[in-house]
């Protein structure tokens, strides 16, 4: 079924614009280093960059919230974390081109993402993402994605209804997030997934590369 024209289309961040997951596994090296303990391999780590604090924690030590010393280990990762984010994050191939592509379609795009604006807005204007016409982190709203408030007040920023927008992530949060705020859901094939498959998440479209998310897009 085709998708409804997008007035704007709105993207997660790590994992889905940005390849983040060289500097969060860094960061959670350096904290294993702290402590005496030897790296994580970076291949056992990408999976779970789009949870995270919580999913790298839980990765490398085994641990998740509530449980003891976690608060100390999220503390101590996000510190590492601020100290260098964006030293080898880069866009992925091909999302310079498709955000170009998007401006010269008279698109609108934007960010939404977990991650708190701390983090966000240092990344995004240092890797080139900073002439997005929108911008939300992790902690702009009451509540984050798989919430759809995030992505509402998204929509809200750009004037636009819901359902004149896309949402387009590499976890099941934002598939979650994107159709419980009323907006069509492209998951992405390049990015972290997590622990399970972009096809059983059952968004609106699955693509393998951004160049492919304009092939969606009905003809004018």
């Amino acid at each position: 079924m085709p998708l409804p024209m997008p007035r704007a289309i709105l993207f997660d961040l790590d994992g889905t614009l940005a390849d983040t997951a060289p500097d969060l596994a860094a960061a959670l090296n350096r904290l294993r280093n702290d402590r005496g303990l030897s790296s994580t391999p970076y291949e056992q780590l990408r999976p779970y960059t789009s949870a995270g604090a919580r999913g790298m924690i839980g990765a490398a030590f085994g641990l998740k919230p509530g449980d003891p010393d976690y608060e100390e280990l999220r503390v101590g990762f996000l510190n590492h974390y601020a100290a260098a984010l964006a030293v080898d994050s880069t866009l992925f191939d091909g999302i310079p081109a498709l955000l170009k592509d998007l401006r010269q379609r008279h698109l609108g795009w934007g960010v939404v993402t977990n991650k708190a604006a701390c983090f966000t807005d240092p990344l995004v204007s240092q890797i080139g993402l900073a002439d997005a016409d929108c911008v939300i982190s992790g902690d702009t709203t009451a509540h984050s994605k798989p919430h759809p408030e995030p992505l509402l007040e998204a929509a809200r920023r750009l004037n636009l209804q819901p359902q004149e927008c896309w949402y387009v992530g590499d976890d099941l949060r934002d598939i979650q997030a994107g159709r419980a705020a009323g907006m069509a859901t492209v998951a992405v094939a390049w990015g972290y997934c997590g622990e399970s498959e972009p096809s059983s998440w059952e968004a609106d479209a699955l693509i393998d590369t951004p160049r492919e998310l304009l092939t969606l897009l009905p003809r004018q």
